[in-house]
């Protein structure tokens, strides 16, 4: 046997030989060429919808998204946390954040997540769109984070939002339960107590002043409002459209002050307390007292809301729990593998104040 042979058994009988023949070739994981292969898309496109490019058409986006799900591409840093779990970080997607109830969640949420040793990343999409949200959600991806949690998609719908199927999902918007784990107040029990309380203050019907209607909170309570009077057999008098903020309750109180002298308005279940807001002070100087010459009721129960004048009756939110159950059931995902389609519905509670009372038997003031 030759010098060359021997040493060539030796080789191949050596534990590093014997590992080699005993471990299976890895399968190299997919790349950002396999989704531009399979897009019809360069990489560097493939390379900016992973990043949150929005300089994308939607339906270039849209096909390289459906890509990486295909090939099972994940960035890579995602793809570490998703693994080991060691980027301790929630992705936070909210819209409008100077409103009040996201405003209060994300506060909530960055809350819990401290307790439970996680940091979050937000980004405040311009609209709650499918296109918006997916790209928000690309980008977050790309940045590595263990979970993610979606306040409000009210533009977006559950079959057009593409979110990466291995990233664990939360949301607080009731029209993604039964997709994805959903955290949301009882809008409709709110609203249902709103207008039972004036009723049985004896108002012989309740106008309202609704929120945005492309807002799925404002819709959810407007329903359940012309539910309550329609079930009483009561009149449904046309809503006025607000914009949450009291700006828009204070340029509607003029024709609701006139209404109001002219009989046909005697309580208003605002569908936020920023607009009652607005309606006190225009009734006010419109020379109208509240509860005398007509009872507001508001939405929220914001801290402030103790403090107005009259102190205003509202629909509590509790924003603080949402945002821990919501922090909650997405730690509890990551922790198990597990993508249940649970949805948890909170409770609201009705808190009565002086700007509610029973009708004046007079004409106002």
């Amino acid at each position: 046997m030759s010098p060359d042979t021997r040493v060539a058994e030796r080789e191949e009988r050596s534990p590093a030989a014997a590992l080699a023949r005993s471990s299976p070739r890895r399968r190299a994981a997919p790349s950002i060429a396999d989704v531009a292969a399979v897009a019809g898309v360069s990489a560097q496109t493939v390379s900016r919808v992973s990043t949150g490019y929005t300089g994308v058409r939607p339906e270039t986006r849209d096909r390289v998204l459906a890509a990486m799900e295909q090939v099972g591409y994940v960035p890579n840093s995602a793809a570490r946390a998703l693994k080991h779990g060691a980027f301790r970080t929630i992705g936070l997607i909210a819209h409008q954040l100077a409103r009040t109830g996201e405003s209060s969640t994300v506060d909530a949420v960055v809350d819990a997540a401290r307790q439970e040793g996680y940091g979050v990343t937000l980004v405040d999409v311009r609209s709650p769109t499918s296109h918006d949200v997916t790209a928000a959600v690309a980008g977050l991806a790309h940045m590595a984070i263990d979970g993610l949690i979606i306040i409000r998609a009210e533009l977006a719908t559950p079959e057009d939002l593409t979110l990466p199927p291995q990233i664990p999902v939360v949301v607080s918007d009731s029209h993604f339960a039964g997709r994805h784990p959903a955290v949301a107040t009882d809008q409709a029990a709110g609203s249902q107590m709103a207008v039972q309380h004036l009723l049985g203050l004896g108002h012989r019907t309740v106008s309202h002043l609704a929120g945005p209607s492309d807002s799925l909170p404002a819709a959810e309570r407007e329903s359940a409002w012309r539910a309550v009077l329609t079930g009483a057999d009561r009149p449904v008098p046309a809503p006025y459209r607000g914009t949450w903020t009291a700006e828009s309750g204070y340029r509607l109180g003029a024709q609701i002050a006139a209404e109001v002298r002219a009989g046909t308005v005697t309580a208003v279940f605002c569908a936020n307390d920023l607009m009652a807001l607005g309606l006190c002070r225009a009734l006010y100087e419109a020379g109208l007292r509240v509860p005398q010459d007509v009872s507001v009721i508001g939405f929220d129960d914001i801290p402030e809301s103790g403090y107005f004048w009259p102190p205003l009756t509202s629909v509590a939110q509790d924003f603080q729990l949402v945002g821990q159950r919501l922090v909650r059931m997405l730690v509890e995902q990551i922790h198990s593998g597990e993508r249940p389609s649970e949805r948890v519905l909170l409770p609201v509670e009705l808190v009565v104040r002086a700007s509610t009372a029973p009708p004046s038997t007079g004409s106002p003031v």
